[in-house]
């Protein structure tokens, strides 16, 4: 069993898998010889020559219009988009013809691929490279969407996404790609992707995150925990399709729930969360239910990051609110 870093977990379900599958590829910009801007790739080229490691020009579109392609025609396509902000190009590929392929040809024909792309901020970067967007990706029938924040998680669910006989976006929180270290078994493993994960259990708040975000959602938990309050993280793992039983079973038990992302509010994934809670759990509610979200506004260029960026402390005083909350 190794210690890896989130980042180190990606590139071995790479070559767990290009090992394991000869149909299993992986392209994108600079991907090949430089293993990828945050070096997800290293060695896979070296490895496994330039017919299944390779770079590509500069065309999100392009690149994911090939894949498509190439996954009707019976390989595994794993491609590569720079930065989540990068993949507006190719938007058009995902939503025309990526997510539709299995209805479109009534079952006939499947695009088994994976669409990688970092995401988030926190990393000081230029304009473009620090969106949440999964909530887009979330809205589109016909796409699975996965988010990791452990490195156990990233390779499991890597594996799985690349298995998976439909397509996958995979986002992967570039904060928290070198951010903390973990034990991952070197077998071929999956987790399953919908199936989210109780980190913690409590009975007194159900706090719910996932990516990047769960980095701070564990040391608001630790705090409450201190103060002698009992709360239950839950690491969501995949925004669509999400673990509803899961959310709403926790819910039932601790009465409150406060959910928290890094993308902007409005419409985002902690509103479809609460809509289901109302919709499953609001007869044993004891507060309202609580987001914590990013703000409705365009992400910020580095020397901005700190003012829109959820911390710890800001985690930890939603959560006394709404521990606190008396009817």
């Amino acid at each position: 069993m190794k210690v890896l870093t989130l980042i180190e977990a990606v590139t071995d379900a790479l070559r767990v898998e290009m090992s394991a599958d000869k149909s299993v590829i992986v392209f994108g910009e600079d991907v090949g010889l430089e293993g990828g801007v945050f070096r997800a790739t290293t060695g896979l080229q070296r490895d496994f020559g330039e017919g299944r490691c390779f770079d590509t020009p500069i065309s999100e579109s392009g690149i994911v219009g090939a894949a498509v392609g190439m996954a009707v025609a019976g390989l595994k396509p794993v491609v590569e988009i720079q930065f989540s902000g990068f993949a507006f190009p190719a938007f058009n590929q995902i939503v025309s013809h990526v997510a539709r392929m299995r209805n479109r040809s009534r079952g006939a024909l499947t695009a088994p691929m994976v669409i990688r792309m970092p995401y988030g901020g926190g990393i000081r970067a230029p304009e473009h490279h620090s969106e949440s967007v999964e909530a887009l990706f979330g809205h589109i029938p016909g796409l699975k969407v996965v988010i990791p924040s452990t490195p156990h998680d990233a390779k499991g669910l890597l594996i799985a996404a690349i298995r998976d006989p439909d397509p996958v976006i995979f986002l992967e929180p570039a904060r928290a790609y070198r951010a903390v270290r973990q034990e991952v078994p070197d077998d071929g493993y999956t987790v399953e992707i919908g199936t989210a994960r109780i980190e913690a259990e409590g009975d007194e708040l159900t706090l719910i995150s996932y990516g990047a975000q769960m980095i701070e959602a564990r040391l608001a938990r630790a705090a409450l925990a201190a103060e002698g309050r009992s709360v239950e993280l839950i690491d969501l793992r995949t925004i669509y399709p999400f673990d509803a039983r899961t959310v709403v079973e926790s819910v039932r038990k601790t009465g409150r729930v406060l959910a928290v992302h890094e993308g902007p509010q409005t419409f985002g994934v902690a509103a479809e969360l609460m809509a289901t809670i109302m919709e499953k759990a609001f007869d044993r509610l004891e507060a309202p239910p609580a987001r914590l979200t990013g703000p409705d506004v365009i992400y910020p260029m580095p020397r901005g990051e700190r003012h829109y960026l959820l911390t710890a402390e800001h985690v930890l005083a939603e959560a006394r609110k709404v521990l606190s909350y008396e009817p």
